[in-house]
């Protein structure tokens, strides 16, 4: 989500801090490759200043530490602009795909091979060992209808859910045993929990995923789109590693990170959690009185939060308090009243 704005404030300092926490975990814990599974921007149109961040970022994990960088689309990004790196992506061996069932080239690269390229997956030999990688970067209804060949009529009386799996099955053929399997999608699938910051894509709950439509053989599979860390099937090695900074008040809850899975042919994944430092920590005070909310700001003056105030209140808080609370504490995302109901009989 680069480019990020919380009511009016930029976030793409705190950002850029994360991508140096990242480079800095891929150095130190000697990892091989990273997935980014969509939603690299937070706009369509990114910013200019959002896309020469992430410019850096890769030159520095390709160039630099000879680091592999897989990127498929999210639901905030526009494929066309995300796909535009690509001639740059594949002189320099970063894997971008934006559509479904989008391809990129055979090529030999310092540390790794492009053996085959096919829609939707990409067979690798990464140091000795064989990589097989099926995508589907996030799947509008238009974009996976635009994919989907055969009868007109047939395709509309198919389910988003069984389009999906679909995909994911005719995809699995292309997995081997004597090779390491994995997928990565954009996808919403049933039973994951949503967050305040995400933009909806299940509209009322057609383009949710079911999680029989899941890769059933891959032996990760990482999907994008839910904030919240978590499990997209108990049978499954499928996860979300969520967004990794706190994006609203309802993901204070949770720790923010990644997921580093360890992976090959033949053996099970194993999968480590990794936390990154949170730069500006979420806050909610609950107030009974305007004096009470004052002097939470005194007290946390010196510290860098995003704060949230509820104040029970008899009336409406004057703009002169709330000048005051926000000249005490810098960045109060919000100041919402609770007036206290007076019947009169």
């Amino acid at each position: 989500h680069l480019g990020k704005i919380i009511y009016q404030n930029n976030l793409l300092d705190i950002q850029i801090d994360l991508l140096n926490q990242v480079m800095n975990y891929m150095v130190q814990k000697k990892i091989d490759t990273l997935v980014i599974a969509g939603d690299v921007y937070d706009r369509a149109i990114a910013s200019k200043e959002s896309i020469v961040a992430l410019n850096h970022f890769l030159e520095a994990m390709i160039l630099h530490y000879h680091k592999k960088v897989l990127i498929i689309s999210g639901n905030h990004d526009n494929p066309e602009r995300l796909s535009a790196i690509t001639p740059l992506a594949e002189e320099m061996g970063i894997l971008v795909f934006g559509y479904p069932l989008s391809k990129t080239t055979e090529a030999k690269y310092k540390g790794f091979e492009i053996t085959q390229a096919l829609e939707g997956c990409t067979k690798l030999n990464i140091n000795g060992e064989k990589v097989t990688l099926i995508t589907l970067p996030y799947p509008s209804e238009k974009r996976l209808n635009e994919v989907i060949k055969g009868d007109t009529e047939r395709e509309q009386q198919i389910s988003y859910s069984k389009k999906v799996g679909d995909l994911f099955r005719k995809l699995e053929e292309n997995f081997e045993e004597d090779s390491i399997n994995i997928a990565v999608s954009h996808i919403f699938v049933v039973g994951g929990e949503s967050t305040e910051s995400e933009r909806p894509i299940e509209l009322g709950g057609s383009l949710l995923v079911q999680k029989s439509d899941l890769p059933q053989n891959s032996q990760y599979t990482a999907l994008g789109h839910l904030h919240k860390p978590q499990k997209a099937s108990e049978r499954l090695n499928a996860y979300y590693s969520g967004s990794p900074i706190q994006y609203s008040k309802s993901e204070r809850v949770y720790s923010k990170g990644a997921k580093i899975v360890e992976v090959h042919p033949g053996q099970d994944a194993i999968i480590e959690d990794i936390y990154f430092k949170n730069y500006k920590p979420i806050e909610v005070f609950k107030c009974k009185g305007i004096e009470e909310a004052i002097n939470i700001c005194e007290e946390n003056k010196d510290k860098n939060i995003w704060s949230y105030f509820e104040i029970v209140t008899d009336e409406v808080i004057n703009q002169k308090n709330i000048k005051t609370m926000k000249s005490l504490l810098k960045d109060i995302i919000e100041i919402k009243p609770i007036i206290n109901q007076k019947f009169e009989y």
